[in-house]
């Protein structure tokens, strides 16, 4: 995938692909040494004390799952249709396992409950435009659950939209003149943005005017504190932010009050090797730390451990297709509370569900 533009057939340019939403999760925290030196009474030379183990020596455990993924929404071609999706983006699991979705093209977010066979429109579905019952190519949807809202990145329409209800009768915008791709909430409420057209990610409270910038603001680049199109975007419990940085084929983290990010993941160029990533798209992090991305352009799920050079194949990864351990151009990731994996299997217009092992 040479381009982050050539990726939606029959639509007028359409530039974007989104995620994600999600709660936060916890980092995956050091290890804490305490050595203690004994002396004996009789001035014996000291015992040397046991080295301690290398953090990269103790791999922390990593989920396994299932390669077959089960379709858990959608999977009936593209279309406005209650049991389709068309060219699903971010999305984000609730504790009842329901799915939410940003339903691109069909300009609306859509529940599907547990093993439900078709969904239900709860924001936009009443065609494209800007009226506040409307949508114009969402592309990320998250939950706050202490406000009972749903916030929606409405990228085309340059805003970021809250639904305090499912009849779409009490909205607000609440952030203006905005591009906003990816969304996330941290655990004290503030609202996280990426800006694709600043290339930035802002924090926002309520009432804010112009939000805080947290990463990027420098340009377009691929310097350690530039980012090149930022998509999806997830937050930990340490306040460290993970950025899908787009067009640099990589995925950065920018810690609490940093000026520039570490590559956490690609990094290496354009390119399907285990230490490379094409237009990377979700990211979310395990309760373990590992972050996982979906690698848009490869057709697979990466996960990677912070400072190793390569990553892994979590799922996919066997050619672009539309067979149940396939994809084709994933987008949104999300858990839901069992550690079951969600993807946005977008150009399959369909979410997959991979089941831990």
């Amino acid at each position: 995938m040479s381009s982050s533009e050539d990726r939606y057939p029959n639509e007028d340019e359409v530039t974007l692909m989104p995620e994600i939403v999600s709660n936060p999760l916890s980092h995956h925290g050091g290890l804490n040494i305490n050595h203690s030196e004994e002396i004996n009474g009789d001035n014996e030379e000291e015992e040397e004390s046991p080295r301690p183990p290398n953090l990269k020596q103790i791999q922390t455990k990593k989920n396994k799952y299932q390669q077959f993924g089960i379709t858990a929404a959608g999977g009936n071609g593209n279309g406005q249709e209650l049991n389709q999706l068309n060219y699903p983006q971010g999305i984000c699991i609730d504790d009842d396992k329901s799915i939410y979705v940003a339903d691109h093209y069909n300009d609306h977010i859509v529940k599907w409950k547990l093993n439900s066979n078709i969904g239900q429109i709860i924001a936009g579905g009443n065609g494209k435009g800007n009226q506040n019952n409307q949508l114009n190519w969402p592309t990320d949807v998250i939950f706050d659950k202490k406000n009972n809202s749903f916030i929606i990145s409405d990228i085309e329409n340059n805003r970021v939209i809250r639904y305090f209800d499912q009849n779409q009768i009490n909205q607000q915008i609440f952030i203006s003149n905005i591009r906003c791709y990816g969304l996330v909430l941290d655990k004290d409420g503030f609202i996280y943005t990426s800006d694709c057209d600043k290339h930035e990610v802002r924090r926002w409270k309520q009432g804010d005017a112009k939000g805080e910038l947290v990463a990027g603001g420098n340009g377009q680049g691929d310097h350690l504190n530039q980012l090149h199109n930022p998509y999806y975007i997830f937050i930990d419990e340490n306040y460290s932010l993970y950025i899908s940085d787009n067009n640099n084929h990589r995925v950065m983290k920018w810690k609490k009050d940093a000026k520039e990010g570490i590559i956490v993941a690609g990094g290496n160029g354009d390119g399907d090797s285990l230490k490379q990533l094409d237009h990377p798209n979700g990211v979310i992090v395990d309760h373990l730390g590992q972050i996982y991305v979906a690698d848009f352009g490869n057709h697979r799920v990466m996960r990677w451990c912070e400072g190793d050079k390569e990553g892994e194949i979590v799922v996919g990864g066997n050619g672009q297709g539309n067979q149940s351990n396939q994809l084709n151009c994933p987008t949104g990731l999300s858990f839901d509370n069992a550690e079951n994996l969600y993807v946005a299997d977008c150009y399959n217009h369909r979410i997959q569900k991979y089941e831990k092992i």
